[in-house]
């Protein structure tokens, strides 16, 4: 199934989720991780920093793996609603999100 996805990033955890991203861990994360980077990758932001974005699971419980695996460790107040396909999901794309906030938490 298609899944809308909205939560809140962790803030303080937004470098290592990107960092995550980008050496390849979370899309290695057995059979969902792909999908989940694809997703974050789709993602948008909006003015008041709920992330939203768009995946398919085929859990009996949406998400489930991936919440274990990675999502709960990254967001807060995850909400899911099945949805027809893909979206496209408005607001500053959300790896530019992550860069930025990943700058200013190094930034002295």
């Amino acid at each position: 199934m298609f899944y809308r996805v909205n939560a809140k990033l962790k803030v303080d955890k937004a470098a290592e989720l990107l960092e995550r991203i980008h050496d390849g861990s979370i899309s290695k994360n057995g059979p969902d991780g792909q999908e989940m980077v694809n997703g974050f990758e789709r993602a948008g932001v909006d003015l008041y920093g709920t992330v939203e974005w768009s995946m398919v699971c085929y859990c009996s419980t949406p998400l489930a793996h991936e919440r274990a695996t990675v999502l709960d460790h990254y967001f807060d107040e995850l909400t899911t609603e099945i949805v027809d396909d893909y979206e496209q999901h408005e607001g500053k794309r959300f790896i530019e999100y992550l860069e930025e906030i990943a700058m200013q938490k190094n930034e002295p």
